[in-house]
């Protein structure tokens, strides 16, 4: 029985500014930095094992996964699939913006330029299903974003879609999930 971890980048400006990030390419803020460094000793500190780092294409995720990487000596390498959801004509506005709220209730809806939540659970569902596949002999570090943890968080338990909406990871958190 395999298993993986997923990590939510560190703290950006639009985090603390509560905006939608989206796939906009938004840089993490000084305790952004701090809190993915403080990751990784804890990943050291705690014995936690793991091949490979596979980390979002955006900055944010990515300098995070750098941090982890330069601290536990785990190899890191980009991974297309982990980028966040692209909110289209949301990204920037308010997270807690109550049309925002209602657009995020219809899953095939690409958000007027963006992507859909469907598409998104495919392209997370064939890459957990990969790192599944594989999982008998590797284990990877997955650092990423809000959004992938709530398409993974559905890859292994039985959401509403009120439940799905609500779900969140805190930046930097840690989470174990097994196969």
């Amino acid at each position: 029985m395999g298993h993986f971890y997923f990590v939510r980048h560190g703290q950006t400006v639009w985090n603390v500014e509560n905006k939608i990030c989206g796939a906009t390419d938004i840089e993490l803020t000084e305790l952004g930095h701090e809190q993915a460094i403080e990751t990784g000793k804890k990943i050291l500190e705690e014995g936690i094992q793991a091949d490979e780092i596979l980390y979002s294409p955006l900055v944010r995720a990515a300098e995070t996964a750098r941090h982890i990487s330069e601290i536990t000596g785990i190899p890191s390498r980009m991974e297309p699939r982990l980028k966040e959801q692209n909110f289209g004509k949301w990204e920037s506005t308010p997270r807690n913006g109550e049309d925002f709220k209602k657009a995020k209730e219809f899953f095939a809806c690409s958000h007027e330029g963006g992507e859909s939540t469907l598409r998104l659970a495919q392209r997370i569902y064939n890459l957990l299903d990969e790192i599944r596949e594989e999982s008998e002999g590797k284990t990877y570090i997955l650092v990423a974003h809000n959004g992938i943890a709530r398409v993974i968080q559905s890859y292994f338990t039985d959401m509403t879609n009120e439940e799905y909406a609500a779900f969140g990871v805190k930046n930097c958190e840690v989470i174990r999930y097994d196969f």
